[in-house]
């Protein structure tokens, strides 16, 4: 399901022009506005909606999973306003499916068509006509920025591609470290425990619920703490399941006292049973 904004981007227009019309009346500047779900979608869930072509006549609805007839080329990545306030164009992402390594294309905002599942207003989808072909040999979009410009858009870049990165051993999705603050304790980092301390420390989510313990600790070739096996059970209302978890993905505090050491993992319970089994 994607959505758009249509109604903002207007709105984002007409008060860019509002402003210049009455820069010296500063109560033109703002408006009152009542968010109405079934006309208004917000901004920020443009980004990362996927857009589809097709090469058939587009309509304003479609009949449920009627998407499917069309070709999925790629996700929205950016929206391009011009200096007065305008939507000129959204960059796409596309790639996979057309058998090249993925590019940025850029389509024009008035060839975006917005079109709505019969029956279901709440489901809304970025439709273009267009051919595969025609995608395939679209102009790379040229992302034309200043050094630090693109540092940042770099560095963005990185961390996107090392939250959706995959743990080398068993092919699983990382997860997020979480920051915790619990009175009484501290952050710890791993090589300032030993083996000892790790295993069979308790391991907690985001809320303090118990999920499990830390069973067994995996080693590097030259003996340094590499992972942590914790078996998962109880809460999930199923048999024991074990994750080995980087230290990246667990945030580890000590007592003040230093008798108390805790494992915090940022996880759901759908996100623990959909993690494949560590198998030794």
């Amino acid at each position: 399901m994607t959505r758009f904004l249509a109604t903002a981007a207007t709105a984002l227009v007409l008060g860019t022009a509002a402003y210049a019309d009455n820069h010296g009346d500063h109560s033109g500047t703002f408006s009152e506005m009542t968010y109405d779900q079934a006309m208004h979608l917000n901004a920020s869930e443009v980004i990362g909606s996927r857009v589809y072509a097709t090469e058939n006549d587009v309509q304003n609805t479609v009949e449920a999973d009627g998407e499917k007839e069309w070709d999925d080329i790629g996700e929205i990545n950016e929206v391009v306003l011009t200096r007065d306030g305008k939507v000129q164009a959204v960059i796409i992402g596309v790639g996979g499916f057309l058998g090249v390594g993925e590019k940025d294309v850029s389509l024009d905002m008035s060839q975006l068509k917005i079109v709505t599942e019969q029956n279901n207003t709440d489901d809304w989808f970025f439709v273009v006509n267009a051919s595969v072909a025609q995608v395939k040999d679209a102009p790379a979009y040229e992302h034309n920025m200043d050094e630090a410009g693109m540092k940042n858009a770099e560095k963005a870049d990185a961390e996107i591609e090392a939250s959706n990165s995959l743990d080398s051993s068993d092919g699983r999705p990382m997860l997020s470290q979480p920051d915790i603050t619990r009175d009484g304790y501290a952050n710890v980092e791993a090589d300032e425990l030993t083996a000892e301390n790790l295993t069979g420390a308790r391991v907690y989510g985001a809320e303090d619920e118990d999920i499990g313990e830390v069973g067994e600790l995996l080693l590097t070739d030259d003996g340094k703490m590499d992972r942590a096996v914790i078996d998962i059970g109880g809460f999930l209302g199923m048999g024991e399941h074990t994750i080995a978890v980087s230290f990246d993905e667990m945030q580890i505090v000590r007592s003040d006292d230093g008798n108390d050491v805790r494992v915090y993992i940022d996880s759901s319970e759908e996100a623990l049973k959909a993690q494949p089994e560590y198998e030794s």
